[in-house]
């Protein structure tokens, strides 16, 4: 038996994170953070698609089964290009760099407090959402 061929995952994941990563720099575009600032745009892009994420993931896994390449297309492409924590761990390195260890600290806890509420928020509250859709 033959597997299925894994490039078209690879062309999802990678048009996925071509629109992400477009979207992520037009975010970085309108909302700047000069330096020294607190880099807020890159905290609200990771807390965003991390509550993007959750509700992705009930509607897929809960809701339906859809296509193969839903997934990677809008999980590990769209998303995964979207969310930024390579930016934030660049910008956690700069604020120490400049002496700013409590602006990191709080921009470390802020990144991953507000990220996991996120993602779990958002996926509760579809969870709710769709069972009070279904309820008659």
């Amino acid at each position: 038996m033959n597997a299925p061929s894994q490039w078209p995952v690879v062309a999802a994941v990678s048009v996925g994170g071509a629109i992400g990563a477009c979207g992520r720099y037009g975010a970085g575009l309108l909302w700047s953070t000069p330096a020294p600032g607190f880099p807020w745009t890159t905290l609200l892009v990771n807390i965003t698609g991390c509550a993007a994420m959750g509700v992705l993931m009930v509607l897929i896994t809960d809701l339906r089964s859809p296509h193969r390449l839903v997934r990677p297309f809008l999980g590990t492409g769209i998303l995964g290009g979207w969310t930024t924590f390579s930016t934030w761990s660049q910008d956690l390195e700069r604020q120490l760099d400049d002496g700013r260890a409590a602006a990191a600290l709080a921009y470390a806890g802020l990144t991953l407090a507000g990220a996991l509420l996120a993602v779990t928020l958002a996926a509760t509250g579809t969870r709710a959402l769709i069972r009070h859709r279904e309820t008659p």
